[in-house]
C-alpha cells in the first residue's frame, strides 16, 4: 500500500483483508470463475462483507464474480417486517453495479429462531441458483463461532462450530464464511468508518436468546483470556477433524 494519502480507512480496510486473505486461503473459499451470492441482511458484517469482496476481486489472483442477495420477511398477513429495508439495499447494489436479487419469504405466528434461520437460508440458496452463482458467502465472523461452539457443547452436548468453508447438494453450492478470523469489534469500527447504509433490525427474541447469554459469557471470559474466542473456534475443528479422521477406514 502506498503511504501517500493513506486513510485511517485504508489502514483498517489493509489489515482487515489480510484476515479475509488469510481465512481464503486457508479454506481454499475462493477459485477462478466463481460467482459468489453475498447474503446482504443490511447489517453491520453482511456491508463489511461485501466491501471487502469488491475491494479483493481488484487484486486476487482467482478471478471470481459476485451478486447480491437480500431475504425480505413477510409477516402473516404479508407485511414486510423490516419496511424499506430491501428499497435501500436495492438502491445501495445499484449505485455499486452490482447484479442483485430480493427474495420474500413469508413467516408464520410460530416464528423461531432455528425456523427462521432455516427459511432464510433455503431462499438465499434458491436465489444465488437463480443467479448463476456456486458459492455463497455469509459474514459471520469470529464471535459468531465461538458463541455457536459454546452453545452447541452446553445446550447440546456437542462440540461443533461455524465452518469456514462448507459444501452443499453434493457440492453445487459452496458456503464461505471470509470474515470468519475478525473479530465483531474490528468490524463494526470498518463499518462506522465506511458509513455504510445500514438497516438495522432488533429480532423480537434476540434480548432473551441463548446467544446473547454466549456472548455474555466469552466477553466476561475475555477479560482474563484474551484467546478465548479462537481457542473454541479452533478447538472445535480440530475436534471435528478428528472425528472424521477416526470415521475413515
Amino acid at each position: 500500500m502506498s503511504k501517500r494519502n493513506v486513510t485511517a480507512q485504508d489502514k483498517l480496510a489493509y489489515y482487515l483483508l489480510k484476515g479475509v486473505n488469510k481465512a481464503i486461503r486457508d479454506y481454499a473459499m475462493l477459485s477462478e470463475g466463481d460467482r459468489v451470492a453475498v447474503a446482504m441482511s443490511g447489517g453491520k458484517d453482511s456491508f463489511t462483507l461485501l466491501d471487502l469482496l469488491l475491494q479483493l476481486r481488484a487484486t486476487s489472483r482467482a478471478k471470481y464474480s459476485l451478486a447480491a442477495v437480500h431475504v425480505d420477511m413477510l409477516d402473516p398477513d404479508g407485511n414486510c417486517v423490516r419496511p424499506g429495508c430491501a428499497a435501500k439495499l436495492r438502491k445501495y447494489f445499484e449505485t455499486l453495479e452490482l447484479e442483485h436479487t430480493v427474495e420474500p419469504v413469508a413467516i408464520d405466528d410460530t416464528f423461531d429462531c432455528p425456523r427462521c434461520s432455516q427459511l432464510r437460508r433455503k431462499a438465499i440458496f434458491t436465489a444465488s441458483a437463480r443467479l448463476g452463482c456456486n458459492k455463497v458467502a455469509f459474514g459471520h465472523h469470529a464471535d459468531d463461532a465461538a458463541q455457536t461452539t459454546l452453545l452447541n457443547l452446553v445446550f447440546h452436548g456437542r462440540v461443533e462450530t461455524l465452518h469456514p468453508r462448507r459444501e452443499f447438494f453434493g457440492g453445487r453450492f459452496v458456503l464461505i464464511r471470509p470474515l470468519i478470523y475478525l473479530t465483531e469489534r474490528e468490524i463494526s469500527h470498518y463499518s462506522s468508518m465506511r458509513d455504510f447504509p445500514l438497516q438495522s433490525f432488533a429480532c423480537p427474541g434476540s434480548l432473551a436468546s441463548r446467544r446473547q447469554l454466549a456472548k455474555d459469557i466469552i466477553s466476561r471470559l475475555e477479560q482474563e483470556y484474551p484467546k478465548v474466542k479462537i481457542n473454541l473456534f479452533r478447538a472445535a475443528l480440530r475436534f471435528v477433524e478428528v472425528a472424521r479422521f477416526e470415521r475413515e477406514p
